[in-house]
């Protein structure tokens, strides 16, 4: 099954769900374990930097929230296309449920941000490039999820929603390079292709935060999901026979009647 036949099979919130549910509960826990061991190597074995000391150490919180803010939102612009262009339901739900996530981190990247900048700059912010595109970010975030919540209508709401995450869009290249076309406060990249500037041990509680940082987010996305299927789909038969099988399961009591979840399959399948 090539990539688009993968993404359009699950574009029906049917198809979807069962996969949102079965993953949210592993990735909380591979959250955890690699947040802990990625902290304590962070924090308790890594050496200190020659030239910052101990207070680089914010950075195995600082760069993990960066990466997913600039991707939640990569992919939010993504989904948006997706459900413009093709009109798929689950796709401006998926956009919907990335922006919170997404203004959450964007937000502690700039307070992690100021922490680290403060110590090594004499000042909690300063307005160059990397920092002033960071700051658009969250405002993008934010107006993402204003103008959301300013439009009644559902479907008016997603379009107008997916529009201004692809103009949004545009910040993301200039906020990636900034540090490499303007002159600027913020240090370029340790981690490169091939290369990593940093001893083994900061490198490695460097990733193992990041995976952290991506499963939690991760797992926080499929469950709001869960969330506005809920919401969107509490007219559909299909959801009706979930919950009713679900239920069924938590009281130990006989299975949905076999007409109501053959019914709703074929209702389920449209995307």
């Amino acid at each position: 099954m090539n990539l688009s036949r993968f993404i359009f099979w699950f574009a029906a919130p049917a198809r979807f769900l069962p996969l949102a549910r079965a993953l949210v509960w592993p990735l909380r826990i591979l959250a955890l374990l690699t947040g802990i061991v990625g902290l304590f190597l962070g924090f308790g074995v890594a050496p200190p930097d020659a030239v910052q000391g101990d207070a680089y150490r914010i950075m195995y919180l600082h760069v993990p929230v960066s990466w997913v803010a600039m991707f939640a939102y990569a992919l939010m612009a993504f989904w948006s296309f997706v459900g413009l262009v093709w009109r798929t339901r689950l796709s401006h739900l998926l956009a919907h449920a990335l922006a919170p996530t997404g203004a959450v981190y964007a937000a502690l990247s700039l307070i992690t941000g100021a922490l680290w900048g403060q110590p090594m700059w004499g000042t909690w912010w300063v307005w160059d490039a990397r920092l002033t595109s960071s700051l658009l970010l969250l405002l993008l975030f934010l107006g993402y999820l204003a103008l959301q919540g300013a439009i009644d209508d559902p479907q008016r709401s997603d379009r107008a929603c997916a529009v201004l995450a692809l103009l949004g869009a545009l910040n993301l290249p200039v906020m990636y390079f900034s540090v490499q076309w303007w002159n600027t406060l913020h240090q370029g990249a340790s981690i490169k292709p091939g290369s990593a500037s940093m001893a083994p041990v900061m490198l490695t509680a460097l990733l193992l935060c990041s995976v952290a940082a991506w499963a939690w987010a991760a797992a926080t996305v499929l469950r709001r999901v869960q969330l506005l299927i809920a919401e969107r789909e509490a007219h559909t038969r299909w959801l009706r026979a979930i919950q009713f099988q679900d239920e069924a399961l938590a009281g130990g009591t006989a299975d949905a009647p076999a007409g109501l979840p053959n019914a709703a399959q074929k209702e389920a399948v449209h995307v």
